[in-house]
C-alpha cells in the first residue's frame, strides 16, 4: 500500500513547489508562510472535526507534546531557510538541491537505523552528487556563485534541517509508534502558533522590509502540503519503511518543479541544467531499484 501513497505525495509535493514559488516570488516570506500554514492546518482541523476523531487526536501525553514541539522546530527552520531560498534563486536550482533530502536521509538512516547501503546504492550516491556539481557549474553561467550566493547557503541549510526532519518522523511513527492523526494535528497547530509568533516578531522589530501581496495559490500551498504530508506519514506509519527509500521516491518531485516550474516561471539555461537533472534521477533510480 506504501508505494501509491508516497508516489501521490510526491506529485502533490511537485505542485506544492510550484505554488510556493509564485507566493513567495517578490513578495514577504513570513506572512506567506504564516497563512499558508494556517490554511492548510485549518484543512486538517476540520477534516479531523468532520470524521470524528478531534478527541482521539487531542488525547497526546506531554512527552509526546514535547517530541512533536521538536518536529515543529526542524520544520519551521526548514522552511524559513527554503522560502527566502525560492525567494532569491529559480526554482529549477532550487528544487533540486531540495531535492538532495533524501541523500543526506539515507546517510542518517545508515547511521541511526542501520539502513546500510548495497555497493550499487552507494554508486547512486556518487551519481547524485555529480549532479549537483553540474548544477553548481550551470549556476555559474546565471550569476549564482554557489560557494558567495546567500540563497544557495539557505537552500542547503533547509535541505539539511529537512532530511533531519524525515530521520525524525521515522522515530515518531515507528519507534514511538505514534499514531499518524495525533502527530500530525498537533504538528499543524504548533507550526500555526510558532510560524505566527515569529512574523509577528519580525513586524515589531521592523525586520519585514518587503511588502506582502495576497495571491491565490498562498492556500494552494498549505492545503497541498497538508494532503501530500498525510500520504507521506501514512506510508511511514506501515511497519519495516524504509525512510531513506521513502524520502527519495518522494522528492522524485523535482521533476514537476522543473519542468513546469521552468515553463512557468521562465528560467534560464533550462536545457544544460537538464542533464543535471538527469544524473539526480539516475542516482536516484539506482537507490530505489537496489
Amino acid at each position: 500500500m506504501w508505494v501509491p501513497l508516497i508516489l501521490t505525495s510526491a506529485v502533490g509535493l511537485g505542485f506544492y513547489d510550484i505554488c510556493k514559488k509564485h507566493s513567495v516570488n517578490a513578495n514577504a516570506v513570513m506572512p506567506v508562510l504564516f497563512w499558508a500554514t494556517f490554511c492548510g492546518s485549518s484543512l486538517f482541523v476540520l477534516a479531523t472535526i468532520l470524521t470524528g476523531q478531534l478527541e482521539s487526536v487531542c488525547s497526546i501525553t506531554a512527552l509526546n507534546f514535547g517530541r512533536v514541539a521538536l518536529k515543529t522546530g526542524l520544520v519551521s527552520g526548514s522552511w524559513i531557510m527554503m522560502y527566502y531560498a525560492m525567494r532569491a534563486l529559480p526554482i529549477s536550482i532550487v528544487a533540486p538541491i531540495r531535492a538532495s533530502a533524501p541523500l543526506w536521509t539515507l546517510a542518517g538512516a545508515i547511521l541511526l537505523f542501520r539502513e546500510i547501503p548495497s555497493w550499487p546504492q552507494a554508486f547512486g550516491m556518487v551519481v547524485i552528487i555529480t549532479g549537483y556539481g553540474l548544477f553548481s557549474f550551470v549556476g555559474r553561467k546565471e550569476g549564482i556563485l554557489f560557494h558567495r550566493n546567500a540563497g544557495i547557503f539557505l537552500a542547503a541549510g533547509g535541505t539539511m534541517l529537512g532530511a533531519a526532519s524525515a530521520l525524525y518522523d521515522k522515530y515518531l511513527l515507528q519507534t514511538c509508534a505514534m499514531p499518524q492523526n495525533t502527530m500530525q494535528f498537533w504538528f499543524c497547530i504548533d507550526l500555526v502558533v510558532s510560524l505566527g509568533a515569529a512574523w509577528l516578531v519580525q513586524r515589531r522589530t521592523g525586520l519585514q522590509r518587503t511588502r506582502f501581496e495576497w495571491r491565490p495559490t498562498i492556500p494552494a500551498v498549505g492545503i497541498l502540503l497538508v494532503i501530500s504530508d498525510w500520504l507521506y506519514f501514512r506510508a511511514l506509519s506501515e511497519p519495516g519503511v524504509a525512510i531513506s527509500i521513502l524520502s527519495l521516491i518522494r522528492r522524485s518531485n523535482c521533476l514537476i518543479s522543473f519542468f513546469v516550474g521552468a515553463m512557468i516561471f521562465h528560467d534560464s539555461y533550462v536545457r544544460p541544467k537538464l542533464w543535471g537533472l538527469i544524473a539526480i534521477l539516475g542516482g536516484v533510480a539506482i537507490l530505489c531499484l537496489f
